[in-house]
């Protein structure tokens, strides 16, 4: 195994590169064919959500594979690798797995526990599998994380070290109330249609809203939406996009998460729904780190891991909500962002963004839940390791008893051409009775060597094995390609 992952995410990087470096889905597909298509890697996938990208490989070089995966993250989310490099980070082998199953689990979420992560790489896996990009290594860490942050919620309480994303963010619009009693009566605006903002609606329903529009740019989909809404008997409509304005004149709660690559509103578009003035050069944007500095501090974060620091020096650049009554509550879960950050300095206005959530959250108490996850992880670590090590001298040992096979076949064949009077009890007897002597011969060693394969630094017992019964290679490819293509492999 020669697992490699390249990425960044909100633990890495501010939310600005991340904007930036979002892939689109036609993106995601170019990537993982332009990696195979990269001589380290053999295999590939992508795991690209609103807070993080990750491009695993299996790779044959290491320093290689690390330079040809920054390289084609930066082509393709179009930020140049210089200004990449420094917030990327780079998991190997045995780490790489740890980080997956990690992620897997919501432990390396924005809000911890969280279980929409699992649909994301279940995704991730599909496409590797529709391009065949993923082949045996990947099938197999993608397929086991996802069985992994299953056990991780339903052996511990880790779902409630966090809420869903959605969840926690109308928590913080609530600023401390009880979500329920804030929510209860408002009329709500979800703009889009996808997973999130589905998710967000019937959360919203759940809150017991008055009423919930629903605004997308595919009419049919938000009328879809607006159907099952309906089923839970909240009242809900459907409107074209082009209506959000005069929606936003009626509404108290906004929830915006599509795939648009540029603002869905804008500050002024707010505070004209609102009814007051907005000037734009009212207030300067915080001015952010010099380069240098923020290069230097971002090693120092790095070197340190001192998550305080980063979040501490992030908020010196992020000017305070005016304060006052709110009259409208916008929470914008997209990326990159659909609402104007400016918008949190129209009066009236409480702006939630996936920045602002990652603040809050990174200072949540972790639950004590949190360190089982941890122990599950270490185990499945150490589980899926052995697992491949020996799957790896798997095709070598059934080249071996193939090679077994073959011999007895020979020999038989040529005693019956020096005894052609054998009857066929007599034949069938001394053919079983060769066959037990061969088995029983490589019994001992093939379990024996199944073990130490499976063990830390194992892997060399496979060419070993080779080299002493001189076995063909190309044997051994055969016997691994035909594993590698069985329909019934891999299937729970």
């Amino acid at each position: 195994m020669s697992l490699l992952v390249v990425g960044l995410s909100h633990r890495s990087a501010p939310v600005s590169v991340l904007e930036r470096a979002s892939l689109a889905a036609e993106t995601q597909a170019k990537l993982l064919q332009d990696t195979l298509a990269a001589e380290p890697a053999t295999e590939a996938a992508v795991l690209a959500t609103c807070n993080r990208i990750e491009l695993y490989a299996d790779v044959d070089k290491f320093h290689a594979g690390v330079a040809e995966l920054s390289t084609l993250l930066a082509q393709h989310s179009g930020v140049g690798l210089d200004e990449l490099t420094p917030y990327l980070y780079v998991h190997y082998e045995d780490r790489a797995v740890h980080h997956l199953f990690s992620v897997a689990c919501g432990l390396d979420s924005m809000v911890v526990g969280e279980g929409q992560i699992l649909g994301q790489i279940k995704d991730a896996l599909a496409l590797g599998q529709e391009l065949h990009t993923a082949g045996r290594l990947l099938n197999d860490l993608f397929q086991q994380a996802l069985r992994v942050g299953k056990r991780a919620h339903s052996e511990t309480g880790i779902d409630r070290a966090g809420q869903s994303l959605v969840t926690f963010g109308l928590e913080q619009l609530a600023d401390g109330a009880d979500v329920t009693d804030w929510a209860g009566g408002k009329r709500a605006l979800v703009i889009g249609a996808g997973s999130m903002s589905s998710l967000a609606a019937a959360t919203l329903a759940r809150t017991g809203v008055a009423e919930i529009v629903v605004a997308n740019r595919t009419r049919a989909r938000a009328d879809r939406l607006v159907e099952i809404l309906g089923q839970s008997g909240t009242a809900a409509r459907a409107v074209e996009m082009a209506a959000v304005s005069g929606e936003l004149t009626r509404a108290d709660v906004v929830v915006s998460c599509t795939g648009a690559t540029g603002l869905v509103l804008t500050a002024e578009a707010v505070a004209d729904a609102l009814g007051v003035g907005f000037d734009a050069a009212a207030e300067a944007p915080a001015v952010p780190l010099a380069p240098t500095a923020e290069l230097d501090q971002h090693a120092a974060w790095v070197e340190n891991g001192s998550a305080a620091q980063e979040r501490a020096a992030r908020r010196a650049t992020v000017p305070a909500q005016r304060s006052g009554p709110v009259r409208l509550a916008l929470l914008d879960l997209a990326m990159p962002r659909d609402i104007d950050g400016a918008a949190h300095r129209v009066d009236g206005v409480r702006l939630v963004d996936i920045e602002s959530l990652a603040e809050a959250s990174a200072d949540a108490p972790m639950a004590a839940d949190v360190d089982k996850v941890r122990t599950i992880v270490a185990d499945e670590v150490a589980a899926f390791g052995a697992a491949q090590r020996a799957a790896h001298i798997t095709p070598t040992v059934v080249a071996l008893r193939t090679m077994a096979a073959d011999v007895v076949a020979g020999e038989i064949a040529r005693l019956d051409g020096r005894l052609p009077d054998l009857d066929e009890k007599q034949r069938a007897e001394i053919t079983q009775t060769v066959r037990r002597v061969v088995d029983k011969l490589l019994h001992a060693p093939t379990v024996r060597v199944k073990q130490l394969a499976s063990e830390p630094g194992g892997a060399g017992y496979a060419d070993a094995l080779r080299e002493l019964f001189d076995l063909d290679p190309q044997t051994v490819a055969a016997v691994s390609r035909a594993d590698l293509n069985d329909p019934n492999r891999g299937r729970s």
